[in-house]
């Protein structure tokens, strides 16, 4: 092997597959519970694996959460891919907008820790996962005049964000923000 050359990736077995998704999914529930500054070790314990488990899987918190909010933008987005075939492109709109707002209230101060030892890339990767997800049904929206024509998926995912997190702290975060987002969306539509 050439010496600049990365050794070749072996897959992964199939339980080390099963551990990491189902640490992925602990920290996941418990960042929602209890914010991107949860114990490692309640984590561990809640995906059934032992601590050794978790920290070969995710070497640093960074890594646990990098992974955790990969998989919540790729969930945001898959989901985005499947609003494309619904009927009305408004609803379909309007309905990912609040998936978006429910996973950013479910983020509890996910976004700031990952800031603080930002992966660049990572940040840039997920923002642009969802701005094309968002704009495709914007577009579709659109074209339906069933928004305002001059909206941009970039000013409504701020929208989205101011108000999650307004309401991140909020005993009923997840309900709040979402009433908070069914009257912006009223605002959203076409006159």
């Amino acid at each position: 092997m050439p010496k600049d050359a990365a050794p070749p990736r072996r897959t992964m077995r199939a339980d080390a597959r099963r551990n990491a998704e189902k640490i992925v999914a602990a920290a996941g529930a418990l960042i929602a519970e209890q914010g991107a500054d949860a114990s490692l070790e309640e984590v561990a314990r809640r995906a059934g694996v032992g601590s050794a488990t978790l920290h070969r899987h995710f070497p640093s918190r960074q890594a646990l959460l990098e992974a955790v909010f990969k998989d919540r933008v790729e969930a945001l987005c898959a989901k985005a891919g499947d609003l494309l075939a619904e009927p009305d492109p408004g609803q379909a709109l309007s309905t990912w907008l609040r998936a978006v707002g429910t996973h950013a209230v479910a983020n509890r101060g996910l976004g700031a820790s990952l800031m603080r030892d930002a992966d660049l890339t990572l940040g840039e990767t997920c923002h642009d996962m969802i701005t094309n997800a968002g704009d495709a049904l914007l577009a579709r929206a659109r074209a339906a005049d069933a928004v305002r024509p001059e909206l941009t998926i970039t000013q409504l995912l701020k929208l989205v964000g101011a108000i999650a997190l307004a309401t991140e702290q909020d005993i009923d975060g997840p309900a709040e923000a979402d009433l908070l987002l069914a009257i912006a969306i009223d605002g959203v539509r076409a006159r």
